[in-house]
């Protein structure tokens, strides 16, 4: 992509009431647009970030053996009465209207009722369990406040996923399963070493849960960490949870502050029971299906890792969820030699497969150098008459600011594996 053809600009400035850092730096660097509190639009630089999150995500969902489906996120009254989660006083975040035929109508913030009212029509026997479905969709949640950017948004992207069991066994080992593949994720995400597998509240869906929790100052949860023992226990349960069966004592806690980036809910029997959805076991006997739930936060993800990792010159991807691999930089552009030679590693680049975001504008070497800096991506090549010259490449790795010079067949070497 050349980055004339963007529409989108950088900004020296984020919005006056803006105080996230991620929001902030995504919005300078032109990867969302802040329509109001809570609510961002996603604009093309963001909009593959979120694409390869979700990849990412995709692909440990498919190990795991789920199916991808995508609901409407238009909700029924009556069924979530039948679980009393209609309620305001039970859930406090939704968002209703009224129909013009007549009736209310709300808004998805997460779509447990729907999906199981939904396998009714496929699940009627122990012979259709266990199975799982996930999707990715947009949630709407009425937060009273939305300040900590994309990572809390009134309107987010969400992968939801539900698992039906026939037994407790059979959704213990998906449970366990998920905490692998939900591990797997942000191992891949960059985020690995600092993601804790959480005892936590269950709020409006169970009494407990697990939650996955990123160290990250900005974050809005305190957790209390054992980081030899890989024990983590959210400051909402810490009172209740039983210490020493989790293997570890109080002062080995230490406070932290995290960010939820996924979580998993058992809601046994009773879910299945309250909207209804049964199947004959094997001695012909009408059951409950054994339902959980399944979360990861694909906008927050972005936020956090923004958050994580960025310097005080921008931001900085890791790799496997960047725009594009390489930042190419051209200076010297007005001399038509030079643009050619430029041209030339834009090419071979891009035909070797290559993600390449090349910066061909008409703009100062220092404008562009503080632009790269900003939407950073993990490789910069700065081609220039000076480079031309000696026949070389100025090559920048973002993260550590280390700086190479390497020949052309050196940058073909290097960056195409």
């Amino acid at each position: 992509m050349r980055q004339t053809k963007f529409f989108t600009k950088t900004q020296k400035e984020a919005p006056a009431d803006e105080q996230a850092k991620n929001a902030q730096l995504l919005i300078r660097a032109g990867y969302i647009h802040k329509e109001m509190a809570g609510a961002y639009q996603l604009l093309p630089l963001g909009l593959i970030v979120i694409q390869k999150i979700k990849q990412i995500v995709r692909e440990e969902m498919t190990v795991l053996g789920t199916n991808e489906l995508l609901a409407t996120n238009l909700q029924r009254k009556e069924l979530w009465e039948r679980t009393a989660r209609w309620d305001d006083k039970v859930v406090d975040v939704w968002f209703k209207s009224e129909l013009k035929a007549g009736g209310e109508v709300g808004l998805a913030w997460s779509h447990e009722e729907p999906i199981a009212d939904m396998m009714k029509n496929h699940i009627s026997s122990y012979k259709d369990l266990p199975t799982a479905v996930y999707q990715f969709q947009n949630k709407l949640r009425n937060e009273l406040r939305a300040k900590s950017g994309i990572m809390r948004g009134r309107e987010f992207i969400m992968k939801d996923a539900y698992s039906f069991s026939a037994t407790e066994e059979q959704h213990e080992a998906f449970y366990e399963a998920s905490k692998v593949a939900y591990s797997k994720c942000f191992e891949r995400l960059g985020i690995g070493d600092d993601t804790y597998v959480t005892f936590a509240a269950g709020g409006a869906f169970t009494e407990f849960s697990h939650e996955f929790q990123t160290v990250c100052e900005s974050g809005e949860d305190v957790t209390y960490l054992c980081k030899e023992k890989g024990i983590a226990i959210n400051e909402e349960v810490l009172k209740k949870a039983d210490l020493e069966e989790l293997g570890v004592t109080r002062d080995e806690l230490v406070a932290t502050k995290t960010a939820e980036v996924g979580n998993i809910f058992n809601f046994g029997r009773q879910k299945a029971e309250e909207v209804g959805l049964f199947f004959k076991d094997k001695e012909c006997e009408r059951v409950p299906v054994w339902m959980g739930s399944y979360g990861i936060g694909i906008t927050r993800l972005m936020g956090v890792i923004v958050e994580k990792f960025a310097d005080d010159k921008g931001i900085v991807w890791p790799e496997s969820v960047a725009p594009y691999k390489v930042h190419l930089v051209g200076l010297n552009l007005e001399d038509d030699e030079i643009r050619d030679w430029v041209d030339g590693i834009y090419s071979a680049l891009t035909k070797r497969g290559v993600s390449v975001l090349f910066d061909d504008r008409d703009a100062r070497p220092g404008e562009k150098f503080a632009d790269s800096d900003l939407i950073g991506l993990p490789y910069r090549i700065v081609a220039s008459r000076k480079g031309k010259e000696s026949g070389a490449f100025e090559v920048v790795t973002r993260a550590t600011g280390e700086v190479r010079s390497l020949t052309e067949e050196e940058v073909l070497a290097d960056f195409v594996k």
